[in-house]
């Protein structure tokens, strides 16, 4: 059975990303359903931010089907600093009414179709020209189909290891409701 069965999606595996000018399109044959699932993805390396924002989205997904495998996986993204009790607090209020916001991310979701991303489940990350101003750290931005402006996702390059953690996101915010819950739709 799939944690994702209730939101009706289905679950795990991941193509290399396609850089085109300051952005990298990850392409997820299916959705991670669980901590080994995403560490088994070429994009668990985190050699990159936009890998790690990638996997972030997926992470949220999953923490909207499941909220301890979602935060076990938010947590491997976040490596040496694991979320706080308020990130865990904030989360849990967001996901209260916004299940759909991290789905929002992928390419086809619409409020018109509530979310619901085409299969393979695609994502774009892309950079600005601020968003590597301060070394070591880099702020990536995402499209969702609910907002008129990109969101962000703030990373941390631990150069010990060459990996992108996940420091800050600020991907989980209002969007446009989901059509069948708009009362003026």
């Amino acid at each position: 059975m799939s944690i994702f069965d209730q939101l009706n999606k289905p679950g795990a595996e991941a193509a290399a990303p396609k850089p085109s000018e300051g952005s990298f399109t990850f392409i997820f044959q299916a959705l991670p359903e669980s901590v080994e699932a995403l560490r088994a993805l070429p994009e668990a390396a985190l050699d990159t931010p936009y890998k790690t924002a990638a996997l972030t989205i997926c992470a949220l997904c999953a923490y909207a089907a499941a909220p301890e495998i979602g935060r076990e996986m938010l947590n491997f993204l976040k490596g040496p600093a694991p979320l706080s009790p308020y990130e865990i607090s904030f989360l849990n209020d967001r996901f209260r009414d916004g299940k759909h916001i991290p789905f929002s991310y992928f390419a086809g979701a619409a409020p018109e179709n509530s979310y619901t991303p085409t299969a393979p489940y695609t994502v774009t990350v892309f950079s600005n020209p601020y968003s590597f101003q301060n070394e070591g750290w880099a702020t990536l931005h995402l499209n969702s189909g609910g907002a008129d402006s990109p969101r962000q996702i703030k990373l941390r390059l631990k150069p010990s290891e060459g990996k992108w953690y996940l420091s800050e996101q600020m991907v989980m915010v209002g969007i446009r409701p989901p059509q069948k819950d708009d009362p003026w739709a």
